[in-house]
């Protein structure tokens, strides 16, 4: 699957007749149109507790933006990502998206490289729309976009260059002040386990590819990484100083419990926060609506990098 220098990215919105939600379509730099959603925040607001009913909406700029990046196969109208949405919403408010090669955006799926495009544009979508601080939450696939993202398009590391997805002209704009990974791999090809075994085939077989295409409605590119995109346990020391936040199961029967502690050593001390979950299978259809409130406060809570 290639990948190429990114530089800066245009984009384009085509907001549908009524908000809210709003519907949008984005324009990555390399040109794939990627559906979006805008969900406001739908908690009370107004007085000392935020509790006084009719008063004014707070401004964008005095309210986090969640946004959320879905595992492969997902797309924003698919019910866990939605759910996701909805619990996300009464905290902050929410831009979810599909990636490339899902639901109706354009393009196949790079499968975590070329990703790292639509995630940036989502991010700067949610800058233009008026707010400051801006969190990813990303499951699966899309943990390890956000962390591959806040690595290439961190303060530390705006665009160096050191890697080839990354973007020699990321701007502050299509940054993340926090990250949350849930669920994510820490290295590539890992075939450890009988359903990453069984995603590999998806992947890498024409027969594979049919079955995605139709049986879980993702198209999926033919050609294979050049070069190999930084990988998770690469990115995670270069998100700092924005906070992370990483989230696992303890039944993941993708990745097992060796995935998120090689990512937290890897942050070093104090890089990141590990929740391992006891009982929790894999990505959004295992958080329980529970977890995904503490995952958004923690996203509202975190001090800006």
């Amino acid at each position: 699957m290639s990948s190429v220098p990114e530089g800066r990215f245009r984009r384009s919105s085509v907001p549908l007749l009524t908000p809210p939600p709003r519907r949008v379509t984005l324009l990555t730099d390399d040109g794939v149109p990627v559906e979006a959603v805008y969900e406001p925040c739908t908690a009370p607001h107004g007085g000392p507790g935020g509790e006084t009913a009719g008063a004014p909406a707070p401004a964008p700029a005095e309210t986090t933006a969640i946004v959320v990046a879905h595992g492969f196969t997902g797309a924003v109208d698919r019910p866990a990502v939605r759910r996701a949405v909805r619990v996300f919403a009464r905290h902050a408010a929410v831009v979810a998206f599909s990636f490339r090669g899902h639901g109706r955006s354009g393009g196949r799926s790079t499968v975590g490289d070329r990703e790292v495009l639509d995630l940036a544009a989502a991010v700067a979508w949610a800058r233009e729309l008026g707010h400051r601080r801006v969190v990813t939450v990303g499951f699966s696939m899309g943990g390890s976009v956000v962390l591959r993202h806040g690595a290439l398009y961190g303060a530390a590391h705006p665009g160096d260059g050191t890697d080839a997805g990354a973007g020699a002209g990321a701007d502050a704009e299509a940054r993340a002040d926090g990250v949350v990974s849930v669920s994510a791999p820490a290295r590539w090809y890992y075939r450890g386990t009988a359903p990453m075994r069984r995603l590999h085939w998806v992947v890498t077989r024409p027969s594979g590819r049919f079955v995605g295409r139709y049986g879980f409605r993702t198209r999926i590119a033919t050609a294979d990484w050049d070069p190999v995109p930084l990988s998770p346990v690469a990115a995670v020391p270069r998100i700092a100083p924005a906070p992370l936040l990483l989230v696992h199961g303890d039944r993941d029967p993708y990745f097992p419990v060796d995935h998120p502690r090689m990512l937290v050593e890897a942050a070093g001390p104090g890089g990141a926060e590990l929740w391992l979950e006891r009982g929790m299978g894999h990505a959004e259809n295992a958080a329980d609506d529970a977890l995904l409130a503490r995952i958004a406060a923690w996203a509202t809570a975190a001090p800006p990098a």
